[in-house]
């Protein structure tokens, strides 16, 4: 739903927790794409390959990655024309994002369907 409204992703390769076996490909696939910005000059060898890895939603492979671990990281961001509008972090604990009117009640409807009461979330006011 919000894949849409996000033009770049950056995501942690840790968890305060251990991962979950569902997600160990996506884990290392984000650990390769970190060591590859190393490798190519995007990120300083000094840099921890792990921290910040750069993802391309455009790509189905990397929206796969950030999909997975988000719920496991320490931190996982999603920006749009330089504003950031997602946030999962503290490994499954902390959620943030800013969606549209249209995308809210898509939203509440899915959580609905899935049992889950809208009163899960909160609206920030404007500014936050």
């Amino acid at each position: 739903m919000l894949r849409s409204n996000i033009d770049a992703a950056h995501i942690d390769a840790y968890s305060d927790d251990a991962w979950s076996p569902e997600v160990l490909d996506s884990y290392e696939r984000a650990l390769s794409l970190g060591r590859e910005e190393v490798v190519s000059g995007a990120r300083s060898r000094r840099s921890d390959p792990g921290m910040g890895i750069d993802l391309d939603v455009r790509d189905d492979g990397h929206f796969k990655v950030l999909l997975d671990l988000a719920p496991y990281t320490i931190q996982a961001e999603g920006w749009c024309e330089g504003r950031q509008v997602f946030s999962a972090s503290d490994s499954g604990t902390s959620l943030w994002f800013e969606v549209t009117r249209e995308q809210e009640a898509a939203l509440l409807s899915r959580l609905g369907q899935l049992g889950i009461p809208s009163g899960v979330l909160t609206v920030l006011a404007p500014g936050r």
